[in-house]
This record gives C-alpha cells, sequence and structure tokens, in this order.
C-alpha cells in the first residue's frame, strides 16, 4: 500500500469540512489551489465536487451520490509494467482510490460517525475496528455524551 494513495484519498474527502462549515470545492480558484499544492492539473470543480460525493457515499457518509463513472487509462511501462495514469487531479484521486480497493485496503478509509465532524481518515488498527476520527475529540464526546444519558 502506497501511503501517498492513502494522503491523496483521505485529503480529498477531507475538502469538505463539516465541523468548520467550509468546502474547497465551493470555488474553482480552492480546487485550483488544492490541485496545485499536490502537483496535480486542476480540472473541473464540478467533477471534483461530483466524485467526491460518491467516494465519501462509499466510505459509507450519509450522502445521496449518483453511481460515478471515470474513465480509466493504463499505460504499460517497460520498467514497472502496467500503471494507472490521471490526466487531472480527479483521475488522479481515482486511481489512489482504485489501487486502495486492488489492495484490500479500502474498507480502511472511514468516516467519522460523529454528526458534528464526518472527518474521513484511514483505519491503521490491526483489526481494523477503530471508530472515531479521534478519540481524544470525537471518541471522548460521544463516550461521554452517551455516558450522561445513561445516568438517572
Amino acid at each position: 500500500m502506497s501511503s501517498s494513495d492513502v494522503s491523496l484519498v483521505v485529503d480529498f474527502l477531507n475538502t469538505l469540512d463539516v465541523a468548520d462549515g467550509t468546502d474547497v470545492l465551493t470555488r474553482s480558484a480552492g480546487w485550483r489551489e488544492w490541485s496545485r499544492e499536490r502537483g496535480l492539473a486542476a480540472g473541473s470543480a464540478s467533477a471534483a465536487r461530483t466524485a467526491r460525493a460518491a467516494l465519501r457515499a462509499a466510505v459509507g457518509d450519509e450522502l445521496e451520490a449518483a453511481p460515478l463513472t471515470v474513465p480509466v487509462v493504463v499505460e504499460v511501462d517497460a520498467r514497472v509494467g502496467p500503471v494507472l495514469v490521471a490526466r487531472d487531479a480527479v483521475g488522479a484521486v481515482m486511481a489512489a482510490a482504485a489501487r486502495l480497493v486492488v489492495l484490500g485496503h479500502w474498507p480502511r478509509v472511514k468516516i467519522c460517525p460523529a454528526v458534528d465532524c464526518r472527518w474521513a481518515f484511514y483505519d491503521e488498527s490491526r483489526n481494523r475496528s477503530r471508530t472515531w476520527c479521534s478519540m481524544r475529540v470525537c471518541g471522548n464526546r460521544e463516550k461521554a455524551r452517551s455516558w450522561r444519558q445513561r445516568q438517572p
């Protein structure tokens, strides 16, 4: 597994920040800057929003997302063999997500269940049981809330 694939996918999913109420993809300039910071060609912000909604839904966010089809380009390099080639940032994210699926790591990409968070994270626990993006913040807050509700 490539940590750069995980980082790219999780960073892309987190262009929507529910806790702060911000969305990098609401403005084309924000999308171009996000892409440029990662050395990628931006492409369409609208395509990025559609792709993000589909990927967030695929990892468990409670979004309504239409099915998404993205063309894949595979080039054969004599030194490394077949490689997925992306023409823009959305393609790069989708190629990274596809590699995570092929390697069996996709189920480790999760969305925090806290309604006021919804942050994407990669579950590095041995048994893949991590629930919260942060046990210190969201997990602790939810456990405290549950404890208060159980008190007479």
